[in-house]
């Protein structure tokens, strides 16, 4: 095809699937003329047809490539990108208007809409995340989810090194400032043209609803402040935390905890994240209930989970509230030495939440995932974070979406399992096996050679359901009163300890 055909067959295609208006035909075109430099446009018929706007997009891209309109880079490429997609993307107002006309309808309907739109223009890459793997493994907590992240493109040195060198700048503040919608990009932040927030307000703030460039689940939501302010686990963000809710009901949301190591996320912007989807620690049954003494139509639930989860649940909004900042401040304070937790060295606090809330039917939810981030000479990344034998899989903090069940695992795992995998068949010798998964591999082996074969399980699903029990014992290291009698006994003390304020 043609540059022509292939401008035209973008600019039919999207009217066709009603992502741009058949009085916007000329308009769109002339913008896409402009893009590529062109001053000739002579659209004509061709047999070689294409359905897919992406795959036109494609083509559009490698033209501007070809004709040096822009470089190899992947900065240069998604910058092109979001500009062509912007095109067919309703601009910000246009766009609120018709999500809330949808929401006054029904709230999912708005999110639906919204979600597939950002598919659909983009700015979600369904291309890249189709490259993750994932699987689940059986624990005695349940399932597990894992994910080895493929999705983000990897930058070449070069790239890497002008952008080091590249001006920096002050605008947008970070990747979740409001100001990214519409941003054109640089070598050194990503491209945003495309990018759309749906806003609403708490109380007498604005928060703005926008969906993870690279989901790792259904319908990966992010709720962010307008303002670019920090973001802290105390009474304002349990409000926050079950007003939108309130306003998403088919939709969790939760936060990162407020401290490094224990915190996964951008701790410099207030947000929170959210979605259409039902993790592992959801589905986690209580293995102990409890009550607090001021506030006695609070339903109170230990978790069977790895972590140290209390789950509140009441029809009452506010009741939950005052629940959570209650065990909140008092955690913050709350030491027992004989488990290992401390809340202070000198004046460093290490205690705070990770709180997770959910509205089914008239009961609103809250689960209190306490943390701990302190270090020591043995425990040097964190006492209550992965501990050095399982650091070959995951050593990264333990976040909001890993401490709810699902693993996001580094790519170099997908190389590194494959020698393992062929070192247990006999196929490499255990040198060509990464240090650090030497010792993992030769128990591999061992037990594939006692077990695995016996089950007449393939060698790669044996590996992936052993990278699944990794990541059990990360959520365990994670967790800060164990699910042994010891901890169990912990956790009662705690509760009795907010009981006798």
């Amino acid at each position: 095809m043609t540059i022509s055909q292939v401008i035209q067959q973008f600019v039919n295609l999207a009217v066709n699937e009603k992502k741009l208006d058949e009085l916007d035909k000329i308009y769109v075109t002339n913008r896409l003329l402009a893009l590529l430099n062109l001053s000739d446009y002579t659209p004509t018929e061709t047999t070689e047809q294409s359905d897919n706007l992406l795959e036109l997009m494609d083509a559009m891209v490698q033209y501007a490539f070809e004709n040096n309109l822009i470089d190899d880079s992947s900065s240069a490429k998604e910058q092109m990108e979001a500009a062509i997609m912007d095109l067919i993307t309703p601009r910000p107002a246009i766009l609120n208007q018709i999500f809330w006309n949808k929401y006054e309808n029904n709230p999912e309907e708005a999110t639906d809409y919204f979600y597939a739109l950002s598919q659909n223009n983009d700015y979600i890459k369904t291309r890249n995340i189709a490259k993750n793997i994932g699987f689940t493994t059986t624990s005695k907590y349940g399932d597990l989810e894992i994910t080895i992240n493929l999705s983000k493109p990897e930058k070449d040195p070069k790239e890497i090194a002008k952008a080091r060198d590249a001006v920096t700048s002050n605008y947008p503040k970070c990747a979740l400032c409001m100001e990214n919608e519409g941003y054109q990009g640089r070598i050194n932040h990503a491209a945003r043209q495309n990018h759309r927030i749906i806003r609403f307000n708490i109380g007498d703030e604005v928060y703005g609803l926008q969906y993870s460039p690279y989901v790792y689940y259904n319908e990966h939501s992010i709720f962010l402040n307008e303002k670019h302010i920090p973001m802290k686990i105390d009474r304002k963000c349990f409000n926050n935390l079950l007003s939108i809710v309130e306003i998403f009901p088919h939709y969790f949301t939760g936060s990162n905890a407020d401290l490094p190591i224990v915190g996964g996320s951008i701790l410099a912007h207030d947000h929170y994240q959210g979605g259409h989807y039902s993790f592992p620690m959801e589905k986690a049954q209580a293995y102990a209930t409890s009550s607090l003494k001021a506030f006695p139509n609070v339903e109170v639930e230990f978790v069977n989970w790895p972590m140290t989860v209390i789950r509140l649940r009441s029809s009452n909004k506010d009741d939950i509230v005052d629940a959570s900042e209650l065990i909140l401040n008092h955690w913050r304070e709350y030491s027992d030495e004989d488990l290992d937790i401390l809340a202070y060295s000198q004046d460093t606090p290490h205690n705070t939440i990770t709180p997770i809330a959910r509205k089914k039917d008239d009961q609103f939810e809250m689960d209190l995932v306490l943390r701990n981030n302190r270090t020591s000479e043995e425990f040097p990344d964190g006492i209550f974070h992965p501990h050095p034998d399982v650091q070959h899989i995951k050593k990264e903090n333990i976040g909001l979406i890993e401490v709810m069940g699902l693993a996001i695992l580094p790519p170099r795992l997908v190389g590194e399992l494959a020698t393992i995998e062929q070192f247990i068949q006999d196929q490499l010798p255990l040198e060509e096996v990464a240090d650090m998964h030497q010792a993992w591999a030769k128990q591999l082996k061992t037990q594939w050679q006692e077990e695995g074969q016996q089950l007449n399980n393939a060698v790669d699903y044996f590996i992936k359901n052993e990278v699944g029990h990794k990541f059990e014992r990360v959520l365990e290291d994670a967790g800060v009163f164990k699910l042994d009698a010891e901890g169990k006994a912990g956790i009662l003390r705690f509760i009795d300890s907010v009981n006798a304020i």
